[in-house]
């Protein structure tokens, strides 16, 4: 694919490499968030329900974002769910019954990981002077650091 976005290909690989990593982090992350918007029990029910729907929905738009991003940068996204969970460094977990406790301690693993390789991809795409991929991680960077305060107010 030819592409001239004035980021020399070495680049554009590497950010795309990245990318391709993160997206398939948020297709797990997307499905534990579904996971536990089903399999939520107790005294948070309502509230943690609703929030969970608002995450899955973020994330959603998220992945698209990235998808596009690494075409914009002359490569394919990941695509397959295979692909996926052979790249992503965060893990499914099983359909049962969970906690709000367990909920928020996981996904502000989850969320602190993701932070800390968003930091880490900005970094990468800084070095080629890619400022849109900078300016999305960025802006990512900044949702999951207020879901990780809003998680450690939670759990206390």
């Amino acid at each position: 694919m030819k592409v001239d976005i004035g980021i020399q290909e070495k680049g554009r690989k590497e950010i795309a490499d990245g990318l391709n990593i993160y997206l398939a982090n948020l297709h797990v992350l997307y499905t534990k968030l579904h996971n536990y918007h089903w399999n939520i029990e107790g005294k948070s029910f309502f509230q943690l329900h609703a929030k969970l729907e608002e995450l899955y929905d973020g994330v959603a738009a998220e992945i698209d974002e990235v998808a596009e991003r690494v075409l914009q940068l002359g490569h394919r996204p990941l695509a397959t769910m295979k692909d996926y969970l052979e790249v992503a460094q965060l893990k499914e977990i099983p359909s049962q019954k969970y906690s709000s406790e367990d909920v928020c301690q996981t996904l502000l693993e989850d969320f602190s990981f993701l932070a800390q390789e968003l930091r880490k991809g900005a970094g990468v795409a800084g070095e080629y002077e890619d400022e849109v991929t900078v300016d999305m991680a960025v802006g990512s960077l900044a949702k999951y650091e207020k879901n990780i305060w809003m998680l450690n107010s939670f759990l206390g």
